[in-house]
């Protein structure tokens, strides 16, 4: 590997792209709103379960952002790169996470019934970013090992 590789540009792009692949992804299961249809899908969670859910599904959308403001420091901190190592360390096993738990979503839209192609492409794509960003978390990880 090329050691002038600079892989935090690309891990904040990737981010970037996985996050709005996320937002489109729910901005898709809304749009039968715009067309006089209902977006509606049967819930199997308790209502009084919803707050812990959306808290949830907060965090989320707010751990990838924390990730890409820790990666734009690390990447243009002052200090040496090895004070950093860490963090590339928990941000490679935290992008693990994060695709591994894209899976089940992935595989739960396509054997739903009535599954739709395009979130079902949509969630393709979004596996397809996670795993390119665990693949340039683990080389700027190992990077100047």
């Amino acid at each position: 590997m090329l050691s002038g590789t600079r892989h935090a540009p690309r891990l904040i792009t990737l981010w970037i792209t996985w996050l709005l692949a996320m937002l489109f992804h729910v901005d898709l299961g809304l749009m039968p709103l715009f067309h006089g249809q209902s977006p509606e899908i049967e819930s199997h969670v308790p209502s009084s379960a919803l707050p812990l859910l959306f808290g949830a599904m907060l965090g989320y959308f707010l751990l990838p952002l924390i990730a890409i403001v820790l990666i734009a420091y690390a990447d243009t901190a002052a200090a040496p790169a090895k004070r950093w190592r860490p963090w590339r360390r928990i941000h490679f096993w935290f992008s693990v996470v994060y695709s591994i738990t894209n899976l089940p979503h992935l595989i739960a839209d396509i054997v739903v019934p009535d599954a739709r192609p395009d979130q079902i492409v949509l969630m393709l794509a979004l596996t397809g970013f996670g795993l390119l960003i665990n693949l340039e978390g683990w080389r700027w990880w190992r990077q100047n090992a």
